[in-house]
């Protein structure tokens, strides 16, 4: 018997870019259910975000905020206790991000260093986040409550992709993109959360006797350490039908298909083999 772990990103990915509507995912994600695989979302959102999903999801697995700024695990669901994780309402939190206090520090020194105008999410108003991610106001406040990442874009004049990275490095911070934004974090990624969680995972599967199969699923390069993790990498088409250039893996899948349905297709083909 194996155990099915599935990673995924969820705008772009699982979540239409336009609508966010998980809709033409539904029938791999009753067959998710029905194999009792894990379905974790590992996400730029924040906690505040991915809580209602998990809800509308029918979740209790584990989930990853905030490009893998920190862990969550519900109490009990391992029955041994999350390395270095502290206790958090009804989770066992893992945090492996830089503070977000330091993160807009950061930004606007970069700003002013590249001399070129980096906004952040916490220098937009509401209605501008609103604007920018396509999300309802009270949904876009939910974006806002950030911990471990800084999503930002570039006013005015651009700077170099190579020049956003080397000023983050010179702080020991990183730099990485998404489907709408730059990030601007500390050493955590994607991959990093999803290997720590896979160690508790692992550990499991020694005590009841089965083996894992894991699978990951994103869109942009910022999900490229997750989909470096697991034995079968997805990567889902863009909106115009491209593919991220910037990931590229010795056994990427690429699904056929924009969003929640290259997500629906691809799981449903590689499930199907398995």
């Amino acid at each position: 018997m194996r155990r099915i772990i599935i990673f995924t990103d969820l705008d772009g990915s699982l979540l239409d870019p336009g609508s966010y509507s998980f809709e033409p995912a539904k029938e791999a994600l009753s067959d998710i259910h029905k194999r009792g695989a894990a379905l974790i979302l590992a996400s730029s959102k924040t906690r505040a975000e991915v809580e209602p999903l998990q809800l509308r999801l029918h979740l209790c697995d584990p989930f990853i905020v905030e490009n893998g700024g920190a862990l969550y695990v519900r109490k009990g669901y391992f029955p041994f206790a999350v390395d270095a994780a502290a206790i958090q309402e009804r989770y066992e939190v893992l945090a492996l991000g830089t503070p977000y206090p330091r993160l807009r520090a950061a930004l606007k020194e970069i700003s002013d260093d590249l001399g070129c105008r980096l906004r952040g999410i916490g220098d937009c108003s509401l209605e501008e986040v609103a604007r920018l991610t396509g999300l309802p106001l009270a949904e876009a406040r939910l974006a806002t409550q950030r911990e471990y990442d800084e999503p930002f874009i570039v006013d005015g004049r651009d700077v170099s992709w190579d020049r956003l990275v080397k000023a983050a490095q010179d702080r020991n911070l990183q730099c990485t993109r998404g489907g709408r934004f730059y990030h601007l974090m500390g050493t955590n990624d994607k991959g990093a959360a999803s290997r720590r969680l896979l160690e508790c995972y692992r550990r499991l599967a020694q005590e009841d006797g089965r083996s894992l199969l894991t699978i990951g699923v994103g869109d942009s390069l910022n999900d490229l350490p997750m989909l470096a993790s697991v034995d079968y990498p997805i990567l889902v088409q863009k909106p115009d039908g491209s593919y991220d250039p910037d990931v590229q893996l010795p056994h990427l899948i690429r699904a056929v298909g924009v969003g929640p349905v290259g997500w629906n297709r691809s799981l449903l083909d590689l499930l199907s083999t398995l």
